[in-house]
């Protein structure tokens, strides 16, 4: 089962790196049907990320696997909270948009930690997809 946990981890931190820079992607383009599509994806990945955390329970994982997936599911539910259930433009809000950031970099982080403490290959994967989450990000804040 552990392997099967881990597996599961990776494909949901990996598919969640690939959606937010699709969503930056489609940002940038004015695509906001693609935009919804990705921003689903995302919220969509509680489920996985909840199996794996039971999981990680059930198996008496390390406690920085356990405290990590508090971090990302944290970081999911606050965006369905904000994004699909109050439909606030916290993003133009400083006092709430900044504490966002950090959260989604704390969930970020944690899928990164996690993965090399699972699997060193799976870790530059993360860490790869991570990467190209940045690069959709600078090249949508970019004036190009």
């Amino acid at each position: 089962m552990s392997r099967l946990v881990d597996a599961i981890f990776i494909c949901s931190s990996v598919i969640f790196n690939i959606s937010v820079s699709a969503l930056y992607i489609a940002t940038k383009f004015g695509d906001m049907l693609l935009v919804q599509v990705c921003g689903g994806i995302v919220i969509s990945l509680i489920v996985p990320f909840t199996i794996t955390l039971l999981g990680y329970v059930w198996e008496k994982a390390g406690k920085r696997a356990i405290i990590s997936h508090v971090f990302i599911l944290f970081y999911l539910f606050l965006e369905l909270f904000l994004d699909y259930i109050l439909r606030i433009p916290f993003r133009e809000i400083l006092a709430i948009h900044v504490p966002y950031i950090i959260v989604f970099y704390a969930a970020l982080f944690s899928m990164i930690a996690v993965s090399f403490e699972k699997s060193r290959k799976m870790g530059f994967v993360v860490t790869a997809t991570f990467l190209i989450l940045v690069g959709c990000l600078l090249y949508y804040l970019l004036p190009i």
